[in-house]
């Protein structure tokens, strides 16, 4: 048997080597025999299941239950449990799909809205309502209200007798907006973007802008949510290959199964990636 070392696995996989260990010493890899020197003596299935985990790691930010099922699939892998890690793999996928059905129902609330075909606001334009109204008409909280304004998603009017801000018509439609955009985990960049672009008169391309992220040099980073129309076609397409990587483990229990074309596939073969082969690693 071929064997790897630690800068053979990372180099591979594109990663620091100290990545690699930090999967082996978070359990996240198969168990690895060291040598007679004490050096690490990884092979194919370890450099396959980190391939797996960079892919999975794509599905890890998409919430809770995703996440929890995410980690599963990695650990039932890594101890060759491929019925275990193919229930939390599927159960992966329908979070994943269910996260783009809300994603898509929210652009569309946006779209109507922004047509004027909206549901509209049960109170008239002569009526105006308080901070504490405001949230329980919208079924959210009183800091929920604060934040989207500190974050600058809407501007609330005043009261220019006392200075109280004033919930109207046209502000409580803004913000059921808003409360389904952020619901479908649109980030507040994002739906500030669209917002700028409606208050300034532009409804044509919502979707497009809801999913352009801009460097942000205050804040110094972007979040996934930023765009996450992409991301969540990113995990949808790599659940698929972890399934079908799974599944050709399932074939022979060995990790590798023809596919008919004389491809070996599943989690040691090349749905993950090219095989690596390595020489023996060096004192």
């Amino acid at each position: 048997m071929k064997y790897m070392k630690t800068s053979d696995i990372a180099k591979a996989a594109g990663i620091h080597p100290n990545t690699v260990r930090l999967y082996e010493e978070w359990g996240l890899l198969p168990p690895v025999p060291r040598s007679p020197a004490g050096y690490r003596l990884f092979t194919q299935e370890h450099l396959d299941q980190v391939r797996l985990v960079r892919l999975i790691f794509k599905c890890t930010m998409l919430g809770r239950d995703i996440k929890q099922n995410a980690y599963n699939v990695i650990y039932a892998c890594a101890g060759a449990r491929y019925k275990e890690a193919l229930d939390a793999a599927e159960n992966m996928e329908a979070l994943i799909e269910t996260e783009c059905r809300q994603a898509e129902r929210a652009e569309k609330f946006l779209e109507q809205w922004a047509s004027n075909t909206s549901e509209a606001s049960s109170l008239t334009d002569e009526e105006a309502v308080s901070t504490i109204c405001a949230a329980k008409l919208l079924d959210i909280t009183v800091d929920m209200l604060r934040d989207w304004e500190r974050n600058s998603l809407i501007h609330i009017p005043r009261n220019p007798a006392n200075g109280y801000r004033m919930y109207g018509p046209k502000e409580i439609n803004k913000l059921r907006v808003i409360r389904v955009l952020r619901r479908s985990r649109y980030s507040n960049m994002a739906i500030l973007r669209v917002m700028q672009k409606l208050d300034s008169g532009i409804t044509a391309g919502l979707r497009e802008t809801l999913d352009s992220p801009e460097f942000d040099e205050e804040r110094g980073y972007l979040c996934f949510t930023d765009s996450l129309l992409t991301t969540l076609d990113t995990a949808k397409k790599a659940v698929t290959e972890i399934i079908q990587a799974i599944r050709g483990n399932q074939g022979d229990g060995s990790g590798n199964q023809g596919d008919g074309s004389g491809n070996q596939v599943g989690i040691r073969g090349t749905v993950l990636g090219i095989r690596w082969e390595s020489k023996e690693p060096s004192p």
